[in-house]
């Protein structure tokens, strides 16, 4: 578990660096159509109000850290 948030910014960074390296602007419009059309396979809809199903995993982590539960 990295505990550090500076040593995770400093992994997502190193990773895309890594990742991307050398990609083409056109490389990454496909890439960004394919995940797309992935996410609306499963059904995904950027209208659709996205911090409703945040909440289960909001209510956990309340209880897990000790905090009440929302009102």
């Amino acid at each position: 578990m990295i505990e550090s948030p500076h040593l995770l910014e400093e992994l997502a960074r190193r990773y895309e660096r890594e990742a991307l390296e050398g990609m083409t602007y056109e490389a990454a419009l496909q890439r960004f159509a394919a995940l797309w059309a992935e996410a609306r396979s499963l059904g995904f809809d950027a209208r659709d109000d996205w911090l409703a199903d945040l909440e289960p995993d909001l209510a956990v982590a309340r209880a897990i850290n000790g905090l009440p539960p929302s009102t």
